[in-house]
């Protein structure tokens, strides 16, 4: 057993137990939890899959969605799962760095409040961060089969979950190989992201007309790809918001509680320092995680922390390098104020986890509660939902989810109406807003409001619709809790 591997295991479920203890009871689901889940789910039907999404994270999540409806059964699994994952990729390191280094790398990553409340999740961000982890170690060790297929089979996982980010992954590495004179590191580099990213293209000439089109429409989706500078919007997300869109309006009400991303770039800048002979996997990592950063800090316009995970898992390597060699070589003094601010900064994420954890309580309440009052005005399966929220409410249902327009349409207002002659329909409107010119004769009911809203009215057919009124539909925004 290589050095290390019991620390490391230790680490992993103790990461594993923290979620199942603060993170998984109670939980609900999240709006793109809920589109990942029903593709795979018998339960409900599928949800609009949008062109930037990719279906990696659906494989992942289809043991636990096969067995049951309820969000703790996806909990529970992916729990399970990442602390796996977590002692898995970190262990490759072992070869590479100091033990001590290594574990104290993987405590740093798994103690983040963002790592914490995205472990237990059908999300593919962290699963990004893990592929990112062993892609760049297996770079890193001596070629051979065994190397090569690691590195190709890592940057698939990534390519699988998310092929943007296996692109930016192999940039850095694809120009250490060139520089390094290694070229035969380009062919398992290039079979990683074109095996990994080969769903996602077929699909997008199976259902977008081409990779083109759905670059395009991927980047229309997500405000389109441009010089924007978004570390403002990752700053005030620190605060525990798991979404930030837009930003530019989110008061900044807690700086304290991003203080560890402000001293993260100097840790790093310090392992790299003190690494000595062990500096050159450390600059690559950290050459990895800027790179994978790059489209969250520049191109998009709004911000989400868990996009940073596979960055944050990178940079805890030198982060950790700089707190070993301090532990070892400071006064005694010295190392205790350096613990004493490892304490505070673990308290900050625990508080940050605490009410990010709370607000996933709130949503499985509310949206158990609306779905139990829909059922009582007789939507039930087969049934179809629409309007504000309508996947997580679906999803609490077991019916479809459709929107009239916005990035996710799927069908238009006669098909809805239409489909109301077969079927419960119901339309959900929030804050007072009045009802699309389509729907303006159906009946409303008052409904208890979603977290994030004042109000909440279902709207559902007097009857069987014919086409009469037309208009268009109001533009639906649907964020995560």
């Amino acid at each position: 057993m290589a050095s290390g591997t019991r620390p490391l295991a230790v680490v992993a479920c103790l990461f594993t137990a923290v979620q199942l203890l603060l993170v998984v009871p109670g939980s609900g689901i999240g709006w793109d939890e809920a589109v990942y889940a029903s593709q795979v789910s018998p339960y409900v039907p599928a949800a609009f899959f949008s062109a930037p999404r990719a279906r990696g994270i659906t494989f992942l999540a289809a043991p636990a969605a096969a067995l049951s409806q309820d969000p703790i059964a996806l909990r529970v699994w992916f729990a399970l799962l990442s602390g796996g994952a977590l002692f898995g990729s970190f262990r490759v390191w072992l070869t590479i760095l100091r033990p001590a280094v290594v574990v104290t790398a993987a405590g740093l990553f798994a103690s983040l409040w963002i790592t914490l409340l995205y472990g237990s999740q059908a999300m593919p961000n962290l699963w990004v961060a893990y592929g990112a982890v062993v892609a760049v170690a297996c770079f890193l060790l001596p070629p051979s089969r065994r190397t090569h297929t690691g590195l190709a089979a890592a940057l698939a996982l990534v390519a699988l979950m998310r092929p943007s980010d296996a692109f930016w992954l192999a940039l850095p590495l694809a120009a250490a190989a060139l520089a390094a004179r290694t070229p035969v590191r380009l062919l398992p580099l290039a079979a990683g992201v074109g095996l990994g990213a080969l769903p996602w293209v077929v699909e997008a000439y199976l259902r977008y007309g081409g990779l083109a089109a759905r670059l395009h429409r991927a980047g229309e989706i997500q405000g389109g790809f441009s010089g924007q500078f978004a570390f403002g919007a990752q700053l005030r997300a620190m605060s525990g918001r798991t979404l930030c869109r837009p930003c530019s309006d989110v008061a900044w009400g807690r700086p304290e509680l991003a203080l560890w991303w402000f001293a993260l770039p100097v840790a790093v800048a310090a392992g790299i320092a003190v690494a000595r002979g062990r500096r050159r996997p450390l600059v690559l990592a950290t050459a990895a995680a800027v790179s994978v950063s790059v489209p969250y800090l520049f191109l998009i316009g709004y911000a989400a922390p868990r996009f940073l995970l596979p960055a944050y898992a990178l940079l805890a390597l030198p982060a950790a390098q700089a707190l070993v060699h301090a532990t070892r070589t400071w006064p005694r003094p010295a190392a205790a104020a350096l613990a004493v601010a490892l304490a505070g900064h673990l308290a900050v994420q625990y508080a940050v986890l605490h009410r990010a954890a709370d607000r996933y309580r709130d949503v499985r309440t509310a949206y158990a509660r609306t779905a139990a009052e829909l059922q009582r005005h007789g939507v039930r399966p087969p049934c179809t939902v629409s309007g504000h929220e309508a996947v997580r409410v679906a999803y609490a249902l077991g019916c479809s989810s459709r929107q009239v327009g916005g990035h996710d349409g799927s069908i238009d207002a006669d098909g809805l109406r239409a489909m109301a002659c077969g079927r419960p329909v119901v339309l959900l409107m929030s804050g007072g807003a009045p009802p699309p010119a389509f729907a303006r004769a159906w009946r409303p009911h008052g409904l208890s409001p979603l977290p994030g809203t004042r109000s909440l009215h279902a709207y559902l057919p007097l009857a069987c619709a014919d086409p009469g009124d037309r208009g268009d539909p109001a533009l639906i925004r649907q964020d995560e809790p």
